[in-house]
């Protein structure tokens, strides 16, 4: 247990390369765990075909599980639930640690925080190592919050809880109360899908999938959406207002998780009055969409944004997933199969076939 080996990811030679170090002795308030699965999210792709940039060279994977292995120096040893930890527990953490007494974590914002610490997004250095999924062992950092599931999940749906799962939650939250509403989910990838679902937990009346992918609008079926429209067929506000008025449809909600100018526009030209908007997918540069102050004023719209989420949306994703595991078909929009060393062939997987997921197992 006194090396690590990891897979380094280098911007400037767009390479993956397996490496060793020793694994430092932890400091006061660490935790190392030895990781057991990651899985590779969209923000993982992006970097890794240079689409983003991130600080490097780094060890990516941030939607990570895997058991303690050993405590530092005054390390809590109680999860958010104040649950005790205790050496080879099985864990999901944040993909932050951030101080609780900045004043964006007093808001309710810690992914905000100005010491923010993000796992799979952090550089290597001398002093700051072990710090990605794509890892044997990794050192939480203090101020990471921790949960143990209480039920014994599968492995691969444990590792999204942290990311996709977590995100849907907060982008639920901030959408409000929905029950009796009729919710559009556009985008019906991981995260859609799984707000699908949640917002069925929700007391949704109607939830309305879009999406450019037939298979991926068939699969949110299976996740609770009542209705589905692929993008082409509501491709102008004509054709949007027409297939709303056949299916007897207003949006009283939507969430975007596509991140396309093109697509929000459509969506608050078709928003009911006293309606909301909830954007997520825009985590990228972005062309202007058409939005009158005038127009939200007549109509009263909330229009709400999120990037990432706080400890009550982590909260709220591990409890979803132990309720609902078994009801809705999480496990299988993970594709697995690769291991550390088959890393390089699990990106290219992930970008020659568009799985929801993409599973490393790492123990």
């Amino acid at each position: 247990m006194n090396i690590s080996r990891y897979a380094v990811f280098d911007n400037a030679s767009m390479s993956l390369k397996i490496e060793e170090t020793s694994i430092p002795a932890l400091q006061d308030f660490e935790i190392l765990v030895r990781v057991e699965y990651t899985t590779l999210c969209k923000s993982d792709i992006l970097t890794y075909t240079g689409k983003r940039k991130e600080k490097n060279p780094t060890i990516l994977g941030h939607e990570i599980c895997g058991s303690i292995v050993a405590f530092g120096n005054k390390a809590i040893q109680f999860d958010v639930r104040n649950n005790a930890l205790a050496i080879g527990d099985r864990i999901t953490w944040a993909i932050y640690a951030s101080d609780p007494l900045d004043s964006m974590s007093i808001k309710g914002i810690p992914q905000k925080a100005s010491d923010l610490f993000k796992y799979g997004h952090e550089q290597i250095t001398t002093n700051s190592h072990l710090h990605g999924g794509l890892s044997e062992y990794i050192i939480l950092r203090p101020n990471t919050p921790i949960i143990k599931p209480m039920v014994n999940l599968p492995l691969q749906v444990l590792t999204i809880v942290n990311c996709a799962v977590a995100t849907a939650a907060g982008a639920i939250r901030i959408a409000g109360n929905i029950e009796g509403a009729n919710v559009v989910i556009a985008g019906a990838g991981m995260l859609g899908v799984i707000a699908c679902a949640m917002a069925k937990t929700k007391g949704a009346k109607n939830i309305i999938a879009i999406d450019i992918e037939d298979n991926r609008l068939q699969m949110s079926r299976a996740f609770s959406a009542t209705h589905t429209v692929h993008l082409d067929t509501i491709n102008s506000v004509q054709n949007f207002s027409n297939w709303l008025t056949y299916n007897h449809l207003q949006i009283d909600c939507f969430i975007d998780f596509s991140g396309e100018p093109t697509t929000i526009d459509l969506l608050l030209k078709q928003l009911t009055i006293g309606g909301t908007a909830v954007f997520i997918g825009s985590t990228y540069p972005q062309q202007n969409i058409t939005l009158n102050a005038e127009t939200i004023v007549r109509n009263i719209w909330t229009i709400k944004g999120l990037h990432n989420y706080n400890e009550t949306d982590f909260i709220e994703a591990v409890n979803f997933v132990e309720n609902y595991y078994q009801a809705f078909p999480i496990a299988s929009l993970i594709k697995g199969g690769f291991t550390l060393d088959t890393c390089k062939l699990a990106f290219d997987f992930a970008i020659e076939e568009h799985p929801y997921r993409v599973g490393i197992a790492l123990k």
